[in-house]
């Protein structure tokens, strides 16, 4: 968003603040009044609460990337596919809380789909959020760790350790969704960022940093 916010300032000469925190405290912060114009949410479930609650403003809620999970360990050559889950019988496997984070309900799908789910219970550390899980990983309190992928486009991470992608149709899509919401209804800068997320450069952005997108 940085990177779009800078391009978007460039071709436009309108600076956009951004305001960051997990999209659980940006909902509510948004239901008390926070003087936010734009949510870009890390889900689909609080844009749509927003929206039938008459904080967001309908028919502007759209998907502007597609998370993809990955199984990532900090070592060189261990990560191979679904084998690691499925001998793993010792360390810890670091997944995202699958209550609260999108990423977390992902993991837990797919384990519950290569039938691992109940078999690795003693094996998982669960992190408060996608970002913990990553740390967990990288600090070797766990052996591997369900991430997003575009954690792993970080420079200091790119290159280390080995990964497995897995398939898309072993989850339900993480739907990464945004929304003008009711404060910004009036500020013709606000709608204009929205239009920009639509275009091409904001775009192939997105996917430079390991997301997938939905096409109109």
């Amino acid at each position: 968003v940085k990177e779009i916010a800078t391009r978007f300032k460039q071709e436009t000469g309108n600076r956009v603040i951004l305001i960051s925190g997990s999209t659980g405290k940006l909902y509510a912060q948004a239901r008390h009044g926070a003087p936010f114009d734009v949510l870009l949410a890390a889900d689909s479930k609080r844009p749509v609460l927003l929206e039938r609650e008459g904080i967001g403003v309908t028919g502007t809620r759209f998907t502007y990337a597609v998370g993809n999970l990955v199984l990532w360990s900090l070592k060189r050559g261990e990560v191979k596919g679904e084998k690691s889950l499925k001998q793993l019988n010792e360390g810890k496997l670091a997944i995202a809380n699958p209550k609260t984070a999108p990423y977390g309900r992902a993991a837990r799908q797919t384990l519950e789909h290569l039938g691992h789910w109940k078999k690795l219970q003693p094996h998982l550390v669960r992190g408060e959020n996608i970002a913990q899980t990553l740390q967990f990983v990288a600090t070797e309190n766990a052996r591997f760790g369900f991430v997003a992928k575009s954690q792993l486009t970080d420079p200091r991470l790119k290159s280390k350790g080995s990964r497995w992608e897995v398939p898309a149709d072993m989850h339900e899509p993480i739907l990464q969704q945004a929304i003008l919401l009711k404060k910004g209804f009036d500020n013709s800068y606000a709608k204009q960022f929205l239009k920009y997320m639509h275009g091409s450069v904001a775009k192939k952005i997105i996917r430079k940093y390991g997301y997938r997108l939905i096409e109109r």
